[in-house]
């Protein structure tokens, strides 16, 4: 999990506290901002970094260190103009990575344009889903089946290239389920044992949360 990078969430509504949260029950140090004094207040208690900024501002941008911040979460959907700006802030800053959530297909393709690396829509689950994405290494979290069970999009691990899944005894080692291949945008369900994998490949597993995070 890669609680040692740093994060900023912008926008204290119901999707980024449900960021933060996720973030912070991972033992990440968060960054969390709202430009409502009245929001801060009420987390203060809660989230240890909760601070009160315009974020579509430069000079709070500078203020805040967010040039040292790996992946900021700008979640402030309702306000598309203060999303853009604060976007371009945050890339001039050299932010690596910028998420941005958005409330329609037109903003998020406009978000990208103006340097978000990546968009989402604004949903509870997903707040929470996309904290665990960014926390954790290669893989992205399609679908939960159960409180400790979902179904995930794997990236190949460099070891595993050449290998069979016979040879890898993922399901032994790591107690997960090989539901599916994936390659060049093409999911390939008969899932053969003695398949060689390549390194452009992903899988499509169920798997426990927790194990599949040891993964190293």
């Amino acid at each position: 999990m890669s609680i040692n990078k740093s994060y900023a969430v912008f926008g204290l509504g119901r999707y980024g506290r449900a960021v933060v949260r996720e973030l912070l029950d991972n033992g990440a140090d968060v960054l969390a901002v709202d430009r409502d004094g009245r929001i801060v207040d009420e987390l203060v208690g809660e989230i240890p970094i909760c601070k009160c900024a315009d974020v579509t501002e430069a000079g709070v941008i500078k203020q805040l260190g967010i040039s040292n911040i790996d992946i900021v979460i700008i979640s402030m959907a309702k306000n598309f103009e203060a999303s853009v700006m604060t976007t371009m802030l945050c890339k001039e800053a050299g932010v690596k990575k910028v998420i941005v959530k958005c409330s329609n297909e037109e903003h998020c393709k406009i978000l990208k344009k103006i340097g978000a690396d990546e968009v989402v829509f604004p949903e509870y689950d997903s707040g929470i889903r996309l904290a665990k994405n960014i926390l954790s290494s290669g893989f992205i979290d399609i679908a939960d089946i159960s409180e400790n069970i979902s179904v995930l999009e794997l990236d190949i691990k460099p070891d595993w290239v050449g290998k069979t899944l016979r040879e890898l005894e993922l399901r032994k080692k790591y107690n997960i389920n090989v539901m599916a291949f994936k390659e060049n945008g093409k999911i390939d369900i008969a899932v053969n044992p003695d398949t060689v994998i390549k390194p452009d490949m992903k899988m499509i597993v169920m798997a426990n949360q927790k194990e599949i995070n040891s993964i190293k």
